[in-house]
């Protein structure tokens, strides 16, 4: 990793093409609604649209305001000497790039990306050719309950000469609104014994449990769903699908 004014990072600046490169952020998703320790997949997608090599693509992802760590926040307290607080814990071997029609459940068998770079929650995924469209994944788990707002921003280089930027020459940029609870999942006993979990458990059903198999049902919040929408997202531009949070497409 190079320091700042660092005769490698001068030749990284210096190597850098100045200007804007059009993309489009063609998936972004990440549930709005979490379970701690339950695992989900923040993606994204992004296509370069412009005529031009995107010389670097790199992703910065920071909570809230941001911290030392792109899933962390910072806490208020003064008489500490190290003030991030990870929410979330980026499991081993994320980012992934995930190849066309791969499920979240294939993730884990993917290649490995996404070079942490020297500028803070920053990663770097190489070049990008124009019309090559890349996706990312980066698992993650909530350790810590709460309301928190994920921002990304898409740059086109590591110095900052390089900019990604929307169709419309907007900052390639966006986040998702995400609540992380620490209530268990809905959970009650259908009439033939086995245990639901996230289903359906109103009274009907969990009467209907309960008189079948004499188990006791429990109703202690609702369920997260892997695929829920990330509500109060907002940024340069729309997301995709149900799941999807602002993008900068």
């Amino acid at each position: 990793m190079a320091g700042c004014g660092s005769d490698e990072s001068a030749r990284q600046d210096a190597g850098e093409p100045e200007g804007e490169f059009p993309i489009e952020v063609s998936e972004s998703k990440f549930p709005n609604r979490q379970r701690l320790a339950e695992t989900s997949d923040l993606v994204l997608a992004v296509e370069n649209i412009g005529e031009e090599q995107l010389p670097e693509l790199a992703v910065t992802i920071e909570v809230d305001d941001g911290a030392d760590g792109s899933f962390s926040t910072e806490i208020e307290q003064e008489d500490v000497a190290a003030k991030s607080r990870p929410v979330w814990i980026l499991e081993e071997n994320y980012p992934k790039i995930i190849e066309p029609g791969v499920q979240p459940a294939e993730y884990d068998e993917e290649k490995s990306a996404g070079a942490e770079a020297a500028q803070t929650n920053t990663f770097a995924f190489g070049a990008l050719a124009p019309g090559d469209e890349l996706t990312m994944a980066w698992r993650v788990t909530p350790v810590k309950a709460g309301t928190y707002t994920v921002n990304y921003e898409i740059a086109a280089g590591l110095t900052g000469k390089a900019k990604a930027t929307t169709a419309d020459g907007s900052p390639a940029e966006g986040s998702f609104v995400v609540t992380i609870t620490d209530k268990p999942p809905t959970a009650c006993v259908d009439p033939k014994g086995d245990v639901v979990v996230g289903g359906d458990c109103g009274p009907a059903a969990a009467a209907a449990g309960a008189a079948g198999s004499g188990g006791e049902s429990r109703d202690s919040g609702q369920g997260a769903g892997a695929d829920s929408g990330a509500g109060g997202a907002s940024g340069g531009g729309s997301g995709s699908g149900g799941s999807s949070g602002s993008g900068g497409n």
